[in-house]
C-alpha cells in the first residue's frame, strides 16, 4: 500500500513560526536558550505576520517561554480571532548551545576547533559544548508536539519557537529527516511551517513560508543549530 496520511478527525495541524530577528541574531552571536529580546527589525517582521494572519482561528497557542518568541507570539495572537491566550512551554526552546552562548563564529572556531570537528563529522549526536546536540533536541520538542497532538486532536495550534524546532516538526512530519540534509532546511525568521502530526505517521504540508516579508528587509536564516552565524 502507499502512503497513508494522518486521520484529519485526530491528528493535529500545526502551524510552526519561529521568531522575529533577535538582537543577537544581529549582532551574529549564538543564543540557543540565553534570553534576548527582538531586534527593531524583529518587531516589525512580527508585526508584518500579524497582518497576514489577522482574523485566523487556531485552536490555541503556544510559545516557547524565551522572550523572543514571546514577543513574536504577542504580537500575533492580538490579531486573531477571539485573542487566544499564549501558553507558554519550555519544551518548545531552543537547543542548548551551552558554552557557545554569546560567542561569534570567529570565537567558536578560535576556542572550540575538536567541537567543529566533531560537528562535521556527526551533526546529528554532537553536542555543543555544555549542551544538547540535534538528536537530544529532537527527543525534547519532539516529546513537546505529540503532547500538544494529544491535547488538541483534530485541531489546528500555533506554535511560536525557533529554527531547531522547526526542524524538528519537518522530520515529525516526513518520519524523519535524511543524514545531512537538516543544514539544507534553511527557517527564516517569522516564516510559516505547517506540518499535520498523528500518532503513527505526518505530513509536511507547507516549509518556510515567508511571503508576508516580500517587502521587508531580507530576514535571517542562520540560526545556533547547524554551526552557522545565528
Amino acid at each position: 500500500m502507499g502512503f497513508l496520511p494522518p486521520d484529519r478527525a485526530t491528528a493535529t495541524e500545526f502551524w510552526v513560526v519561529r521568531h522575529g530577528e533577535s538582537t543577537w541574531n544581529v549582532d551574529g552571536r549564538y543564543q540557543g536558550q540565553t534570553d534576548v529580546p527582538l531586534s527593531p527589525v524583529g518587531v516589525l517582521q512580527a508585526a508584518t505576520l500579524a497582518e497576514r494572519l489577522t482574523g485566523l482561528h487556531f485552536g490555541a497557542v503556544y510559545s516557547s517561554d524565551l522572550t523572543r518568541a514571546v514577543q513574536t507570539a504577542q504580537a500575533v495572537t492580538e490579531r486573531l480571532a477571539g485573542a487566544p491566550p499564549v501558553q507558554l512551554n519550555a519544551e518548545l526552546r531552543e537547543i542548548n548551545v551551552g558554552e557557545l552562548s554569546g560567542l561569534l563564529v570567529s570565537e567558536i572556531k578560535e576556542r572550540f576547533p575538536e567541537y567543529l570537528s566533531a560537528l562535521r563529522a556527526d551533526p546529528w549526536r554532537t553536542r555543543r559544548p555544555g549542551g544538547e546536540s540535534m538528536e537530544d533536541l529532537f527527543g525534547r520538542s519532539g516529546a513537546a508536539f505529540h503532547a500538544l497532538r494529544e491535547r488538541h486532536p483534530g485541531e489546528r495550534v500555533l506554535v511560536f519557537t525557533h529554527g531547531g524546532v522547526v526542524r524538528v516538526a519537518v522530520g515529525l512530519a516526513l518520519g524523519g529527516v535524511p543524514e545531512g540534509a537538516w543544514a539544507r532546511l534553511s527557517v527564516t525568521n517569522t516564516s510559516i511551517t505547517r506540518v499535520l502530526i498523528g500518532a503513527q505517521s505526518g505530513t509536511l504540508l507547507g516549509f518556510n513560508d515567508e511571503a508576508h516579508l516580500e517587502n521587508l528587509i531580507h530576514a535571517t536564516e542562520a540560526d545556533d543549530v547547524l554551526g552557522q552565524t545565528p
